[in-house]
């Protein structure tokens, strides 16, 4: 009998009843969420070998969901979801979700597909979803930064523009890799906007040009996060 963690964000109490029996009956752990942001941090905290999301949350969309977990895991995502449109499907499929059933379903199809992306995602662990470079602590599930304990205020923009030079820490990544991947392919070109954004990290962080801590600058080329 296959085992494993999975985390259930559901907002309709039986639908979440129906799947605990069906699910512990086949020998899984199961975890529950009734909405998009606590089903985000229990991915965190959970550490599941699956999610089974709902598209229609209470509080944020399914894709949102997806795209706030595929930020720092590669879990597999299974949706569950009475949306049968076939955007519907491809919009989840594009934003990082790995299968997709639609309600009404017969359970033992399910636990088919369960079974399925458990093999194929081998030991399914997630990622610690934190970065930490000396006292610099990168909350990648949160949205959070912490530098000496103490909380940095970033925008959203600017956690981003972090985060993905964290997640790339020892590499040089390009200006035009930053600018696209935070702002879009529109702005590639846009380098002044992305020499205010790190000089607005620098100074967050208290990081100095000249001696570096975090943020180095390959001149002509992009920036490396100093491992």
């Amino acid at each position: 009998m296959m085992t494993g963690r999975i985390l259930l964000i559901e907002d309709d109490p039986g639908i979440r009843k129906f799947l605990r029996v069906a699910l512990e009956a086949q020998g899984f752990v199961l975890e529950e969420e009734a909405s998009g942001k606590s089903g985000v941090a229990r991915a965190a905290t959970a550490h599941p070998d699956l999610v089974v999301l709902d598209l229609g949350l209470p509080d944020m969309d399914g894709k949102a969901v997806i795209a706030r977990i595929r930020e720092w895991s590669d879990v597999p995502i299974l949706i569950l979801s009475v949306r049968q449109a076939e955007e519907e499907k491809v919009a989840a499929l594009d934003a990082g979700a790995n299968d997709y059933v639609v309600k009404p379903f017969g359970i033992a199809e399910l636990l088919a597909r369960v079974r399925a992306l458990l093999r194929t995602s081998g030991s399914g662990t997630v990622p610690e979803p934190q970065i930490v470079r000396g006292d610099l602590r990168i909350d990648l599930a949160r949205h959070e930064v912490t530098l000496a304990e103490e909380p940095i205020k970033l925008t959203r923009k600017e956690f981003d523009l972090l985060a993905l030079l964290a997640r790339n820490a020892g590499r040089i990544v390009t200006h035009r890799q930053l600018l696209a991947d935070v702002w879009g392919p529109a702005h590639e070109h846009d380098l002044q906007y992305l020499r205010v954004f790190v000089g607005r990290l620098r100074a967050k962080l208290g990081d100095d040009p000249s001696a570096p801590r975090f943020l180095l600058n390959e001149p002509g080329v992009g920036y490396r996060f100093l491992d």
